[in-house]
C-alpha cells in the first residue's frame, strides 16, 4: 500500500485559523496536481454529494478523467443528527459504530428508523444525480473518492466499502484537508491517502475555506452534464493506459 505523508496546517486556536482555500474549486484545483500521477491511469472520478461534486469536477478535468458521484448518507444519532453513528452507500451494507452506539445507549430500533430515513434520501439523490444510470464500470481500474474534507471519516468509509465491492484495481482517497485521527483511521483502508492539510487543530472541515457554503442539487447535476459531455466526446474514455 502506498501511503503519504500529510501537510501540517498552522496551528492555533479558532479565531486564529487561517483560511487555506478561496473555495471547493480551488480546493480541487490543488488536489489535482497532486494527483497528477494517476493520469496515465486513466482512473475513475468518483465524488461523495454534494460538496464533494465542485472538488472532484476541477480533479476530473485536469485528469481528463470520468467523473461520476456515489450517493453516501451519513447516520445521525437520534436526537443529535450532527453526530454520526455509522453511514451509507449507495450500493452497500451500512457502516455502524457500534462502539458508539452502545456508549449512548441507542437501541437497535431507533438506528433501524434513523438508516431507513438516510435510506430514503439516498434513493432520492440516486433518482436526482443518476437517473437510471448504473455506476460505472470499476472492475480492475483505479478510482479516486473525492470529498471536500474528512471530518469523523465515516462516510468516507462507507464509500470504500461500497467501491472495493465492485472489484478495483486501486483505491484513492483525495481530500483537501482532514482531522488527523480519522486519516489515520482510513489510510490503512486505501491504496492511498491524499490530502493537502491534516491541522491538530482542525475543528471543522469549513473553517479552512474562505467560502464554504452548501452545494445545491442543481449545481451537482450541471457539473455532471458537463463532465459527461466532455467524456463522451474522449476517444480513451473507459480505457485504462
Amino acid at each position: 500500500m502506498e501511503t503519504r505523508e500529510l501537510a501540517q496546517a498552522p496551528r492555533g486556536t479558532r479565531s486564529s485559523l487561517l483560511w487555506l482555500f478561496r473555495d471547493r474549486e480551488d480546493a480541487g484545483r490543488q488536489l489535482a496536481r497532486r494527483l497528477e500521477q494517476y493520469r496515465l491511469k486513466r482512473p475513475v472520478v468518483l465524488a461523495l454529494p454534494r460538496g464533494g461534486v465542485p472538488v472532484a469536477y476541477q480533479i476530473a478535468e485536469a485528469l481528463e478523467a470520468p467523473l461520476d458521484v456515489l450517493p453516501v448518507r451519513k447516520i445521525g444519532c437520534p436526537g443529535q443528527r450532527e453526530l454520526g453513528i455509522g453511514a451509507i452507500a449507495l450500493g452497500g451494507e451500512p457502516i455502524l459504530d457500534h462502539d458508539l452506539i452502545r456508549a449512548l445507549g441507542i437501541s437497535p430500533g431507533a438506528v433501524t428508523r434513523v438508516e431507513a430515513e438516510e435510506r430514503t434520501e439516498l434513493e432520492r439523490q440516486r433518482q436526482r444525480f443518476r437517473g437510471d444510470r448504473p455506476l460505472p464500470e470499476l472492475a480492475d481500474r483505479t478510482v479516486i473518492i473525492v470529498d471536500d474534507g474528512l471530518a469523523t471519516g465515516v462516510t468516507a468509509r462507507a464509500a470504500i466499502h461500497a467501491v472495493r465491492a465492485l472489484g478495483p484495481r486501486q483505491i484513492v482517497v483525495a481530500v483537501p484537508v482532514a482531522a488527523p485521527e480519522s486519516a489515520d483511521e482510513l489510510r490503512p483502508q486505501v491504496d492511498d491517502l491524499v490530502c493537502i492539510a491534516c491541522p491538530t487543530d482542525f475543528f471543522a472541515v469549513g473553517l479552512w475555506y474562505r467560502e464554504f457554503l452548501p452545494t445545491s442539487d442543481e449545481t451537482v447535476i450541471s457539473l455532471l452534464q458537463q463532465a459527461r459531455r466532455w467524456d463522451e466526446a474522449s476517444p480513451s474514455s473507459g480505457t485504462e493506459r
